[in-house]
């Protein structure tokens, strides 16, 4: 039986009070924080560094996710590391030598994965899957939080899905952009396992509720 997996993301919570917040949706279920990270440079937005993620740290014992929308990739992962990380994702077009950045994260001793963008290709996983922990499908355009899934991402996660089953290995297949309650079942029968939410979840007045009801219908795949 698949283990699913809700990973809110901060970059919808508010940023006023912030360790608040993350322990507030701990409480009410949330299984990883998710973590994005935007430079102006890579994506249109800039967003938080690793002294954010150091000062949340302290407030929950569940992984801490980082994406990383930033280009060059390979300087801050040391940081991000030390700052107490516990995945670290980015995407292949962000990294010269995709192999060395995977190889970098996990001497630093957290998970590797790989993001996928809506036209990024799978094929960048043909000669690193033994390095890789998650795989994350992008179901919006990276940059901005509050956008609309883009049902072509669910062709992309059964591929991912096959991919991973191929494998034999232990990698988590997340997926992240508009994800809502209503949409979360089909992001799970096309072979997610662990779901990204920011603003279906923030912008709602009970996490518990909302995350409750992500729950129930996960329960019906």
């Amino acid at each position: 039986m698949t283990t699913y997996r809700i990973a809110p993301s901060i970059l919808s919570a508010d940023f006023a009070r912030l360790g608040e917040e993350v322990r507030n949706v701990v409480s009410a279920g949330a299984d990883i924080i998710h973590f994005d990270v935007m430079d102006n440079h890579y994506v249109p937005n800039l967003t938080i560094g690793p002294l954010v993620c150091q000062a949340i740290r302290p407030h929950v014992d569940v992984p801490i996710d980082v994406h990383l929308m930033v280009k060059p990739v390979d300087r801050i992962i040391p940081d991000f590391a030390k700052a107490g990380a516990n995945i670290i994702t980015f995407h292949p077009e962000a990294s010269d030598h995709i192999d060395r950045s995977l190889s970098l994260i996990r001497d630093h001793g957290c998970k590797a994965g790989l993001v996928f963008n809506p036209a990024t290709p799978l094929s960048y996983l043909e000669h690193v899957m033994d390095k890789v922990d998650m795989i994350l499908i992008m179901s919006v355009n990276p940059g901005f939080g509050g956008q609309s899934f883009i049902p072509q991402a669910l062709k992309k996660i059964a591929e991912a899905r096959r991919l991973i089953d191929d494998s034999g290995r232990d990698i988590l297949l997340e997926v992240d952009g508009g994800i809502k309650i209503d949409n979360i079942a089909a992001a799970a029968a096309a072979g997610a396992d662990t779901f990204v939410a920011g603003s279906a979840i923030f912008g709602q007045p009970d996490y518990k509720a909302v995350i409750d009801a992500m729950r129930a219908n996960l329960a019906k795949v």
